[in-house]
């Protein structure tokens, strides 16, 4: 890629591992509105193509097919650590190899970070609380994870993540910052990633019986993508002292049955809701307490979750999955 030269300071290289993917697209699409200079970085394994297709043409973005586990040597000022399937479907696909992109993944980074002196922001989960025993979930929460369970491969490889993230940080000064990601939903995520949020969409809009899984009594919170990628946003441009870990998410709590019952109000579905046994360690609730994010970033979700589902519908609705 020949970057565009500029005396403007404010311009920063940036790289985006996962950038084709859902929160990783999104992110790229706001950098590059900022006048930033992109480089996406995404094997292609849950990342789509048609996710970043607009941006192509862009000489201020790049995409370089590439695996996190594998090396790689670039010159940039800023990292963003997205790399990582995020849906139990895809991340069990081959836990061994999630493990790997978590940590080796993740050391990577830091040392391309190291290298050249970027800062660099690990995009963590509220799955290192696994199974919360406290609620809602603050960031001194130490969590109640099973370490050898189905779901290990994501939790464990994040919370191994966020240590390599701070070890670095103690023994090379690096400028870390730590966000963790609670449920979020919006365009561009895959219509077969298994998360409640598109299981129930598609479900709807196709008039195919939504699969409830329980009883519907489980909580979550869910987080509009533009909400989120601001976080990221102010996150990264904190000061240099605030390294995180930073709950990001929307702490509004539904239930998953008032979820499924919402989108086929908002879908005018035929739809009927039928049970299934819950997941093995499939969290019972899920809340962040941001009073954190309020206070260092002056961050605080705004998009309603009705208006965050009508655009999600439409951007599903408009799919050729579904026509």
């Amino acid at each position: 890629m020949n970057y565009i030269k500029s005396n403007d300071n404010s311009i920063k290289k940036i790289l985006v591992t996962g950038g084709a993917g859902f929160l990783g697209s999104h992110l790229c699409t706001r950098l590059l509105g900022e006048g930033h200079i992109v480089t996406c970085l995404d094997n292609f394994f849950t990342g789509n193509e048609n996710n970043i297709q607009a941006h192509m043409g862009n000489k201020c973005f790049e995409v370089i097919k590439h695996d996190v586990t594998l090396p790689i040597y670039l010159e940039v000022d800023e990292i963003y650590n997205l790399a990582c399937p995020a849906s139990p479907i895809h991340y069990q696909f081959d836990p061994i190899h999630t493990t790997k992109t978590s940590v080796i993944g993740a050391i990577n980074m830091l040392g391309l970070a190291k290298r050249t002196g970027a800062k660099i922001m690990q995009a963590s989960t509220s799955e290192v609380y696994g199974d919360p025993e406290v609620h809602p979930q603050i960031e001194t929460y130490l969590g109640n994870v099973n370490p050898n369970g189905f779901r290990s491969c994501y939790d464990e490889g994040k919370r191994c993540a966020e240590s390599l993230f701070f070890d670095y940080h103690r023994a090379h000064n690096l400028n870390i910052k730590v966000a963790r990601i609670f449920n979020t939903y919006g365009p561009n995520m895959q219509p077969n990633d298994g998360r409640v949020v598109s299981n129930f969409i598609i479900q709807a809009l196709t008039n195919k019986p939504i699969t409830l899984y329980g009883d519907g009594s489980q909580t979550r919170s869910f987080c509009y993508v533009d909400d989120l990628i601001e976080a990221f946003i102010k996150l990264m441009a904190s000061e240099d002292d605030f390294t995180g870990p930073v709950n990001t998410g929307n702490p509004l709590e539904f239930s998953v049955l008032a979820l499924a019952e919402k989108i086929i109000q908002m879908t005018s579905s035929k739809s009927i809701i039928i049970n299934k046994p819950l997941p093995y360690d499939d969290p019972k609730q899920r809340q962040p307490d941001i009073t954190l994010a309020k206070e260092k970033l002056n961050w605080s979700p705004i998009v309603e979750l009705e208006d965050g589902l009508l655009k999600t519908i439409e951007y599903f609705d408009s799919i050729s999955l579904l026509k």
